[in-house]
């Protein structure tokens, strides 16, 4: 998918689409977002682009249904708000489950800095699902944990998704 990209700040790209960077510019411009960049994700693609791509590709989707594709949006950029590089966190914490822990953390996190409503929370509380025990309560939940997942093996095959 080859999309013009729209530098929002410096070394934050992000798709050139207005309706999209207006309903999460608030996440887009906060500095606690912007320091994903500094963490790998899957092969050498930063948390922060990974949770663009998951974010775009979910808002399209929802956009063409009719659907809360501005909850989509936010939700998605802050899917994997954890903010620390999970390659080291098991070293670093002792917790050995972070495809299950890291959910909540990141929704603690972006509790502290947005106000989110429910489909937001539930985006971000449920994308790992069914590693998580509750499965999604909205269908746009059920877009961002396709699309984490298919952006994810992209990732991990060095193929760019956005």
């Amino acid at each position: 998918m080859a999309l013009a990209m729209k530098q929002i700040v410096d070394g934050i790209y992000v798709p050139d689409d207005e309706e999209y960077i207006g309903a999460s510019r608030d996440i887009l411009e906060n500095k606690k977002f912007q320091s994903m960049k500094n963490y790998v994700q899957h092969g050498r693609t930063s948390c922060l682009a990974h949770c663009v791509a998951v974010s775009y590709l979910s808002y399209l989707t929802c956009k063409k249904r009719g659907w809360d594709a501005a909850s989509v949006a936010r939700g998605g950029l802050l899917h994997d708000f954890f903010l620390y590089d999970w390659h080291e966190h098991y070293e670093k914490t002792g917790d050995r489950f972070h495809g299950l822990s890291h959910p909540r953390v990141a929704l603690e996190n972006a509790e502290r800095e947005f106000k989110l409503n429910f489909v937001e929370r539930d985006v971000i509380l449920n994308h790992m699902w069914p590693l998580t025990l509750l499965p999604p309560r909205f269908k746009e939940s059920y877009v961002v944990m396709y699309n984490d997942k298919l952006c994810s093996v992209r990732e991990m095959a060095g193929s760019p998704v956005l």
